[in-house]
């Protein structure tokens, strides 16, 4: 099913690469868990956000970092609506993400646009078919496992074309639940079930998963690879990292970034954009 990327996705357009500033109200995220627990905080980071040139932002009220364990969707909707609603109020584009239909439905009915699952739609059986119901558009990443057993299963013969074949799989199962394509975007799943060096081969493989002919999510920021390769163990000081990994999926085809760094994402994308344009034909 190779065929363009849509023109937009989720209303918006995919003339430039899009940025996804990640929003975590918990007190267990791996790089800023606690930072935005309360309803003022997460408000105003996600304003902050918006403000620096976000396009999205991406809620979520469980910790699914290595090892984490779960919490219940009724904790999980206490943590989110208050920022989706304010947040969607201001005219922010949202996205839920959570495994647990439940929550995808409470944030979808506080405003949230968009559904964002770690499982593919695969952990929680309500999920795809509560996406096609809604007709809301869905990011369908790849993993193995749970978020306390996802690294005892990343073992792979060929990691590339493994994670192609099993995000292709969600992907199909996805539209035979009804779900459109032009609705679907998809993400490799950097750091879930994926160690040290698998991260880096799947990044050097954007394109393979761009020719599967859906938006094309990356998410590598601040992660446990970035400070491996990069030299810097303290997660909220590998930005900089994660910008020159993020530039390079973007030049691969990447559609989005999901970033925790947004200004500073948002800076490196357009001078990266200014310096692919034509001449003489400045990108904004």
């Amino acid at each position: 099913m190779n065929r363009a990327p849509p023109l937009a996705w989720a209303g918006l357009l995919l003339d430039r690469p899009l940025v996804m500033g990640i929003l975590n109200v918990t007190p267990d995220s791996f790089s800023d868990g606690g930072c935005y627990a309360t309803p003022e905080a997460a408000i105003a980071a996600g304003a902050a956000m918006r403000e620096a040139g976000a396009d999205i932002i991406d809620i979520g009220g469980e910790s699914t970092r290595p090892g984490a364990a779960p919490v219940s969707a009724a904790q999980e909707i206490d943590r989110i609506l208050p920022a989706i609603t304010a947040l969607a109020a201001q005219g922010a584009v949202i996205s839920i993400d959570s495994r647990n239909a439940a929550t995808m439905a409470a944030a979808l009915g506080a405003g949230a646009r968009i559904i964002n699952d770690i499982s593919g739609l695969t952990h929680d059986p309500a999920a795809a078919a509560l996406a096609a119901k809604r007709g809301c558009p869905v990011v369908l990443m790849h993993t193995r496992g749970t978020p306390a057993t996802m690294n005892t299963q990343a073992h792979y013969t060929d990691t590339a074309a493994e994670v192609l074949a099993e995000l292709t799989q969600l992907r199909d199962a996805a539209l035979a639940a009804g779900i459109k394509p032009e609705a679907i975007a998809l993400d490799p799943g950097l750091g879930f079930a994926k160690l040290g060096a698998q991260n880096l081969t799947l990044l050097r493989a954007t394109a393979r998963f761009k020719a599967l002919g859906h938006p094309l999510l990356i998410g590598l920021s601040r992660k446990k690879f970035i400070g491996e390769f990069g030299g810097e163990p303290n997660p909220a000081k590998r930005g900089p990292g994660s910008i020159a990994a993020g530039l390079y999926a973007v030049a691969q085809g990447a559609h989005i970034l999901r970033v925790h760094d947004v200004p500073e994402t948002v800076q490196a994308l357009r001078i990266w954009q200014n310096l692919t344009a034509s001449e003489n034909e400045p990108s904004f």
